[in-house]
């Protein structure tokens, strides 16, 4: 880079300084003005050259952050722009450079910029309060770091949700030597809009509400599933407390490619081999990308070359990058279509010119049809997403109880007499098992006929066992022709048994007593399609097996209904540090106890996936866990800065926020940079504070019910009162024990006599709250009077934004006060009410209820 210094100037001065001077005087002060200029510009050059050691070519960027009224779906709202745009520009790179970025903020918030994929510094990842300070408002930050790969990488903000606004863009680093063939190169960076302001997004999750299912048409109410026939898979779902198969959780009014929901690139000429650089920068919107045309070569995925592969239809999850090669036809031009996973939108883009090659239409998901499979093959789901001991790591006993219950098929009549089980193993380390070698690549012919059992194979798993870990079963040979009663027939199509990948099995019962017949019909294929065997590793990944292995399971959990994400069922904070040593390898099995996806993101780190390419399975920053599956990544090192801490988290920010993150640490010193910023505010943002209320104006009553809460803890405020004049009051204090299991104490006001408001009695309450199965919400209390109460309800969507709700209290006065018998008389009294309600926004709800105190009537239900 060349830097103008305006020496000339500078110079002049010296020669008129010393035009009269005496020669050794000269010679004195011409040295001291050369000392002088050296020394300036050394520290110019150091400016833009600090920590550069190896004198690296120099390649700058300057980008601004600022909020600017936006339009991406039809309204003008508020967003955040880098450079005037969303996304913000490409920062182009050549690897072996020296990457200096200035980073202005300009925006009344603090913020921050995060270098995904990149191998850099710790102090310079970006993440505010672990690694990196935050960017103040009106202040400049620099990031400098020597660039050592090349690939396809973005940026974006790691405050709060800044994201979702419109702080991200688009890294591409060319390699030192060009070596795939291409003739042009576009970027097109993916990504979803809302109009509302995030935090009201995640507020409104936090509070439960089903607005969004039923905006995009994703919802699946009683009817629809009774008219399916799956009323029986609703009431198993029902039981293991969960609603029914979630996909996505948020609405989006618009999709976007590069910013716009369409866009069309005319430029392209026929023949020309186009390298699309696609990354998803959504905030929690995955893609099934389609191409028009012939299939498209895929060549890249997240940075890194991949044995070139002819792929059309590609899932991309969120934070995920792939390069792909089209050639622009002779005639027409590709349509690029990006579809939401939920099926809620699309978005396309087109190269060329001239009529349109359609890419293929994805159809929307068959939520019932998948609940009706998972149903059939009694999956265990509804894994706590807070546990009762913060700290307590049950992740085997998690995994026995609920995922990878596919595992158990893997004790098929191995004669596990030959196998070596190494007394600390957690789970099994088939390396180390002598004698076999299991050839899965074989499996993939195996034709489970329906009327067939598997005899001779052991489906009952050892007391002792835990789950193996097939990702180790390399080198294992196991004689698969001596499976009486399997035809090992190679069939014509094997897609539907998924080449009997056992990683892909998790969350299957298989018990002793029942055949395997039917299992190639019924959810073995449900989840294939986003594995990532067509994902081979150009080089060999793997590490030399004499490193010692370091294995961790975390299960993946999720409360919808309060909307908390964790693994092993602790948030990040409530949880340790995962240690790491870079003298071993790290291997890392995800446990997937959700019906959501979740794209995992190892700052700082590539990782290996281990697929059915073994030692050259490929190289990832990010990875996705589909439902009920399990996923094996390894590391060793990081290809970077082997010291601080590196987050690791759900790249769906809703997620993150929601507490599915963890801190990986080297356990080095921290940066003396960092000391006046606790990590623990970065931490202490995924256990915020949200507040919401509800209000009922009605004929017959008035009802307002104001609530507060963090991760544990719920305050809760309500108030009632009816047009004869009954009054109800209650102010509580809740603790969340776990998911489902919450105590609380307060105060109740209530008239002592129904229609009159002259006296009121004020009670102090303790008791317990309980999610049952089958979605009913308990209230178990005993008030100062020692008068027990218990109450009931529930609420069911049965058609499309219409719900009907239910609640009965039965309360005892036992005649005692203070512990003393009186002349009181034994009495009870019963409470109960029903009605429906009818959504007609976020907002704003048509209610009709009829209540034994207040009678029936008709209103509105406002929510804030």
């Amino acid at each position: 880079m060349n830097h103008n210094y305006n020496t000339i100037p500078f110079c002049s001065v010296v020669t008129l300084i010393t035009y009269k001077m005496n020669n050794k005087m000269k010679t004195k002060i011409i040295s001291i003005f050369l000392i002088a200029l050296t020394t300036i510009v050394f520290a110019q050059e150091k400016q833009v050259t600090e920590g550069n050691i190896n004198n690296l070519p120099v390649r700058e960027h300057t980008i601004t952050l600022r909020e600017a009224t936006v339009n991406k779906a039809g309204k003008d709202v508020m967003g955040m722009t880098v450079n005037g745009s969303i996304p913000g520009p490409t920062l182009a790179f050549t690897e072996g450079e020296y990457a200096v970025i200035y980073v202005k903020n300009e925006m009344s918030v603090e913020t921050s910029v995060h270098w995904h994929g990149l191998l850099l510094p710790n102090f310079y990842d970006g993440v505010p309060y672990l690694n990196t300070p935050p960017i103040e408002p009106g202040h400049t930050q620099k990031y400098e770091f020597p660039i050592k790969q090349s690939g396809t990488y973005w940026y974006h903000s790691h405050t709060m949700l800044q994201e979702q606004s419109g702080v991200y863009g688009s890294i591409v680093i060319q390699p030192k030597e060009k070596v795939l063939d291409y003739d042009k190169e576009l970027v097109l960076m993916l990504s979803d809009w809302t109009n509302e302001k995030p935090m009201s997004v995640l507020r409104n999750l936090k509070r439960g509400n089903e607005w969004y299912g039923i905006k995009k048409g994703t919802s699946t109410p009683l009817n629809k599933v009774i008219a399916r026939g799956a009323f029986g898979a609703q009431l198993n779902f029902w039981r293991q407390r969960m609603q029914g198969a979630d996909i996505a959780d948020l609405y989006y009014p618009a999709f976007l490619i590069n910013g716009e929901e369409s866009i069309a690139y005319p430029e392209f000429k026929p023949g020309e081999k186009v390298r699309l650089r696609i990354i998803d920068g959504g905030a929690s919107t995955s893609f099934w990308m389609t191409f028009g045309g012939v299939d498209p070569l895929l060549v890249s995925a997240d940075g890194l070359d991949v044995v070139p592969v002819k792929k059309n239809k590609t899932f991309i999850a969120i934070a995920e990058a792939y390069d792909f090669i089209v050639t622009i036809p002779e005639e027409g031009k590709i349509e690029f279509r990006i579809t939401a996973q939920d099926g809620s939108g699309t978005a396309s883009a087109f190269l060329g010119t001239g009529n349109v090659l359609k890419a293929q239409e994805i159809p929307k998901p068959d939520k019932i049809g998948m609940m009706m499979k998972m149903a059939k093959m009694d999956m265990k789901m509804g894994a706590h997403a807070l546990k009762y001991r913060p700290k307590k790591d049950e992740r085997f006993e998690m995994k026995d109880e609920y995922g990878m219950q596919m595992g158990k098929m893997e004790d098929m009549k191995m004669d596990h007499s030959k196998m070596e089980k190494p007394k600390d193993s957690m789970p099994m380390d088939h390396s180390k098992m002598k004698g076999m070698k299991m050839d899965h690549s074989k499996m993939a012919g195996m034709d489970m006929k329906k009327d067939k059992t598997m005899s001779g194979m052991n489906m009952e798993k050892p007391k002792d066992s835990m789950p193996m870990d097939n990702s180790k079963m390399e080198g294992m040979k196991m004689d698969h022709s001596k499976m009486s009663g399997m035809d090992m027939k190679k069939p014509k199509d094997t897609t539907a048994m998924g080449k009997m990948d056992h990683s892909n099995m998790a969350g299957m019962d298989m018990k002793k007593d029942k055949t395997m017949s039917g299992m190639k019909m019924e959810g073995m294929d449900m989840f294939a399609e986003y594995n990532y065997d067509y994902l081979k590793s150009p080089n060999k990944t793997n590490y030399d097996k004499n490193v010692p292995v370091k294995e961790i399971l975390l299960n993946l959990t999720g409360n919808m209904s309060r909307y908390i994400w964790s693994m092993n069922g602790v948030p990040l904070s409530e949880a340790d540090n995962i240690k790491i040593n870079n003298k071993e390898v790290t291997r890392i099995t995800f446990n997937n106890l959700t019906m959501m996806h979740h794209p995992m993101h190892l700052h700082g780190h590539f990782f290996r996936v281990i697929n059915v390419n073994g030692d050259y399975s490929p190289l990832k920053h990010t990875v996705n866990v589909p439902p009920m599956q399990k996923v094996t990544l390894e590391f060793y090192g990081n290809n970077g800065d082997e010291s601080g801490d590196w987050f690791f988290h759900c790249h769906i920010l809703y997620h993150m926020m929601g507490g599915m993150a963890r801190v990986v640490s080297y356990d080095t010193p921290r940066d003396p940079k960092m000391d006046e910023f606790p990590a623990s505010k970065i931490i202490a943002e995924t256990d915020k504070w949200y507040s919401w209320g509800i209000a009922d104006i009605a004929s017959n009553n008035t009802a307002i019910n104001l609530t507060t809460s963090n991760l544990r803890n719920q305050f809760n405020a309500s108030f009632e009162y009816g047009w004869n004049k009954n009054l109800e009051g209650e102010f509580t204090y809740e603790r969340y024990l776990h998911d489902y299991l919450r105590v609380f104490g307060g105060v109740n006001i209530e008239n002592e006599t129904r229609g009159s408001l002259d006296k009121l009695n004020t009670t102090a309450v303790v008791g317990l709250r309980y999610l049952t199965p089958y979605l009913f919400n308990l209230d178990v209390r005993v008030d100062n009077k020692l008068r027990p109460r218990i109450g009931l309800g529930r609420s069911i969507m049965i058609f499309p934004k219409l719900s009907v709700f239910g609640y009965y209290e039965y309360q005892i006065d036992l005649g005692f006060v203070n512990t003393l018998p009186t002349n009181k008389d034994f009495t009870s009294e019963t409470v109960w009410s029903a009605g429906a309600e009818y959504m007609l926004s976020r907002n704003f709800s048509l209610m009709a209820s009829y209540d034994n105190r207040f009678g029936g009537g008709g209103g509105l239900s406002v929510r804030f």
